[in-house]
């Protein structure tokens, strides 16, 4: 971050065939964006270009050769590629797929270097993206191989804030990964992230069933007694305010998640069909539980409407307040806690 304290945004760009381009383009029109960040792209002049003749979209930007040379008040590309790639809005081609792929490479690496504060990742197509060094079900499993920590997929809003146990894991397999370290880890990570990412000081998280009805007293499935139940009793006896299992079919519906601070559900759709229906447009992917911070819009790459100038840009500029809002707090909560530690290590010495 810089001494003014304007914080050094990177984008990956995504798929250029989605709407990728679309989104983070929309979100900048707006100048009053420069006065939270210094955004910079990753991709090159002549390709925002191309997008921006395409969409009707006029920005001026300033180029330059890395994301150190940015300059505050703008909006940046940094030039990672001098190919011109063909625009074929809502096709998954491989060429697509290797752009998105050097664009986000750029990106870590910078955010590695500290060359950029926080990144927030335009969606790919996780099929097309797939290559020799990028074998990954999507960003969260690349960015926990690149950057240190554990690795928590966290939807989030203001007032709603849920992790997942499994991610991208097929449903087949999801009973058999749910293992009591695993559900240590992913408790943990997600304490930690509300703690200091969210400033919440005693933070309680729910977590939800595996089997329908959290198993029936093991009528319907005995996951939910023999795995989760001893965790979650382990826990708290260790003073972490872990409840549950909840039914996952009526959690939501009744409004019970508002007793909670987080809610970390067993797999994937038990997670996001509700965060979705209950905050599209307004949700973020937070990658909590590694050492930098990286967020992304609640949709992916949305083909049907590429290129049509259709696209919601709500969800991506909520990511970039959020990744703005999570370094601050990061920053602040991390400078408080080392302050504490100089303070009982001087006392300690005296």
């Amino acid at each position: 971050m810089e001494e003014n304290g304007n914080i050094k945004l990177g984008i990956s760009i995504g798929d250029l065939n989605g709407i990728g381009c679309e989104v983070v383009l929309k979100t900048f029109e707006d100048s009053r964006m420069l006065d939270f960040c210094t955004p910079v792209i990753f991709a090159s002049n002549k390709t925002i270009s191309g997008q921006q003749k395409a969409l009707g979209i006029s920005i001026p930007f300033n180029g330059v050769q890395e994301a150190s040379k940015a300059v505050d008040g703008k909006l940046n590309i940094v030039n990672v590629w001098k190919q011109v790639p063909e625009i074929q809005f809502g096709q998954a081609t491989k060429e697509a797929g290797d752009f998105a792929l050097q664009s986000l490479k750029a990106a870590v690496a910078a955010l590695k270097n500290g060359e950029i504060d926080v990144l927030v990742t335009a969606p790919i197509n996780k099929n097309n993206i797939q290559a020799e060094d990028f074998k990954f079900p999507g960003h969260t499993d690349y960015l926990a191989q690149e950057l240190e920590g554990e690795s928590l997929m966290f939807m989030v809003t203001d007032d709603l804030k849920i992790g997942l146990l499994t991610d991208h894991v097929a449903v087949k397999d999801v009973s058999s990964a749910i293992i009591p370290r695993l559900i240590r880890d992913k408790v943990n990570t997600i304490e930690k992230s509300l703690k200091m990412d969210f400033g919440i000081r005693k933070p309680k998280i729910a977590l939800l069933g595996i089997n329908p009805h959290s198993g029936d007293n093991g009528v319907i499935g005995k996951e939910d007694d023999e795995v989760l139940r001893p965790v979650i009793n382990e826990m708290t006896n260790n003073g972490h305010l872990v409840f549950g299992p909840y039914s996952a079919d009526s959690f939501f519906g009744s409004d019970n998640y508002k007793n909670f601070d987080a809610v970390l559900a067993a797999y994937h759709d038990q997670g996001l069909i509700p965060f979705k229906t209950l905050s599209f447009g307004r949700g973020v992917n937070f990658t909590a539980g590694l050492s930098k911070v990286r967020t992304s819009p609640d949709h992916g790459t949305a083909y049907e409407i590429a290129g049509q100038g259709k696209a919601d840009h709500s969800s991506f500029k909520e990511a970039v307040f959020m990744a703005i809002k999570i370094f601050r707090n990061r920053t602040e909560y991390l400078e408080l806690t080392e302050n504490v530690l100089k303070k009982q290590r001087i006392k300690r010495e005296r």
